[in-house]
């Protein structure tokens, strides 16, 4: 190609090329500067307002928390521990497993359990909680089956409602983050030093245990720490299971208690909380240095172990349980009630309920996408400190949990309407699609701007020296170079924030307008009023619609893996 080539031959008049834009360049970088920081603060406007709730002194709200710290606080303190140390054991366990076996083993099959293994991304632990409930319960067809066959009375199985079949339905569905991480660690240097272990004379329990975990290990640790930020985030699971968490905790003091003070504080307690763990998920990522390119020679003499037999069993074993688990069997315990009850399906609301979930997914995933090019091309070409602040500040959303960012949201709405009574300001985010939105963008940015990241990472910094040097600047910079280069990464960052956003509860849940229910809100509501068989339908399409950055994701990893 012309434009990295010409940057090569000419190096030192592409280092001051930038000096050589037009004048007018200097009040649109300004302009461009200020809706930058704007915006971020914009997004960061529901963490400033916990903040200052938070440290706000008010009797009422002490009053309450003392109440909840006699009563019900420690409850929600220890089930969150609980919850998050048996999710952390089971997706540490699955993901390191699963790992292993498909990456340092080879035996039939083992192409498709690759991305067999990625399906449970698909599916809403809300959704999975609805399927097991309705084919485990007391009224359930398993324990009829039973008690008809075997004459026994009573409950036959535990009631799975609780903390224990929380954690079992967040490991099945969350494990996938620790899988990916971990595989794509050991895929990059543990052949290798385990082909150098084994002509060492080391057996296979040792590589494994000495050489493929210690590799693995910051990889795994970012996994989970990912998976607990789901968890603790997570407000459909714990909602319809009735397991007291500390998003139950914030949700009954505001709407239960009436007290915003209140919820703010425990609000707060969660975001530090998950602050902690997104800490420690970039501290590990950071441990992580491995190679990222496998030398040929290396790669051809680093096999994977042929697995026959009873061992080739045992690894699909590994690989199928938890696809099993998470997948394969909520989708069908929820495609029974859909076949049974098939003619009495609400077809005509349906329709609607789809309509506002894709329009609410489809704004919302372009403004995210939009903000993010925004963004990264900031940083990328004015690389000025608020810049990377903004973009800091940004990429945090992701971490905060939709509840938390509710509360933040609605606390200056209170205190507009309590300063302001006549004041209409409140009521452009209380009930209104600018309200959901709102909080959609809070969360949902940090996804998109994640992946047009990547995207700019792979495009070298010398080709816009050399493009300025060609006459190509500004927005023509952008729209020559940048676009067709940033194009997959753009779709892969709409596609992620719009599966997303069909997929969020809490803040839907809580924002959304009146009268404008969306496919999450509607499956939520149906499976808390028992009516499983009619929950079937839209949480089977936000299945259905959660498969397709599953797809995109098979197929860009078995394209880095060819190639």
């Amino acid at each position: 190609m012309t434009v990295p080539s010409a940057a090569s031959e000419a190096p030192a008049p592409a280092a001051s090329a930038r000096g050589l834009v037009p004048g007018p360049r200097r009040p649109r970088v300004r302009v461009w500067s200020v809706l930058i920081v704007a915006f971020a603060l914009l997004l960061a406007l529901p963490v400033w307002a916990l903040l200052a709730a938070a440290l706000t002194w008010d009797a009422g709200a002490i009053r309450v928390l003392r109440e909840m710290a006699a009563t019900t606080l420690p409850d929600y303190v220890g089930t969150t521990v609980a919850l998050a140390l048996g999710v952390a054991v089971g997706v540490a366990l699955v993901g390191s497993a699963t790992a292993l076996a498909v990456t340092l083993f080879d035996f039939p099959g083992r192409r498709v359990a690759e991305w067999l293994l990625l399906l449970p991304l698909a599916m809403p632990a809300y959704v999975v909680a609805y399927a097991y409930t309705d084919f485990l319960q007391y009224s359930g067809p398993l324990q009829t089956w039973l008690r008809d066959t075997m004459g026994w009375q009573g409950r036959v199985l535990p009631e799975i409602r609780n903390a224990w079949g929380a954690g079992w339905v967040f490991v099945f569905t969350l494990y996938p983050y620790a899988y990916l991480l971990t595989r794509t660690a050991l895929a990059e240097r543990a052949p290798q030093l385990l082909e150098a272990a084994r002509l060492l004379g080391a057996p296979l329990r040792r590589r494994l245990g000495a050489v493929a975990l210690p590799l693995a290990r910051p990889a795994l640790a970012a996994g989970v720490a990912l998976a607990l930020m789901e968890t603790l985030a997570d407000f459909g699971v714990s909602s319809y299971f009735g397991v007291q968490t500390f998003t139950a905790g914030i949700y009954k003091a505001w709407l239960v208690m009436d007290d915003r003070v209140a919820a703010a504080q425990l609000a707060m307690l969660l975001l530090a909380t998950v602050a902690l763990l997104l800490w420690l998920e970039q501290r590990a990522q950071r441990r992580l240095r491995f190679a990222t390119q496998r030398s040929g020679r290396a790669g051809a003499a680093a096999q994977p172990l042929q697995l026959r037999g009873a061992r080739a069993w045992g690894a699909w074993l590994v690989c199928g349980a938890p696809v099993l688990f998470g997948f394969g069997l909520p989708v069908l315990f929820m495609l029974r009630p859909l076949w049974l009850g098939w003619d009495e399906l609400p077809w005509q609301a349906f329709g609607g309920w789809a309509r506002n979930s894709l329009l609410l997914a489809a704004v919302s995933a372009t403004l995210a996408s939009t903000a993010a090019l925004a963004l990264a091309l900031a940083v990328r070409r004015l690389s000025g400190v608020l810049h990377r602040a903004a973009v800091r500040v940004v990429a945090l959303g992701y971490a905060v949990p939709g509840s938390v960012i509710v509360v933040g949201l609605l606390l200056p709405v209170g205190w507009m309407q309590a300063r302001w009574p006549d004041s209409s300001l409140s009521s452009v985010v209380t009930a209104t699609v600018v309200g959901v939105i709102w909080a959609y963008l809070v969360r949902f940015t940090a996804v998109a701007l994640q992946s047009v990241q990547s995207g700019y990472s792979r495009i070298p910094t010398s080709w816009d020296d050399a493009a300025v040097m060609l006459g190509v600047s500004g927005a023509r910079l952008w729209w020559r170079v940048h676009r067709p280069l940033l194009t997959r990464s753009a779709l892969a960052a709409w596609l992620l924030v719009f599966v997303d956003v069909m997929k969020e509860l809490p803040a839907t849940l809580v924002l959304r307008p009146f009268d404008t229910d969306t496919l999450a809100v509607v499956a939520h509501q149906l499976a808390r009023d028992e009516r499983l068989g009619e929950a079937a339908l839209p949480a089977l399409t936000l299945v259905l619609v959660g498969l397709l950055p599953v797809i995109w994701l098979s197929r860009s990893l078995r394209a880095s893996s060819d190639g």
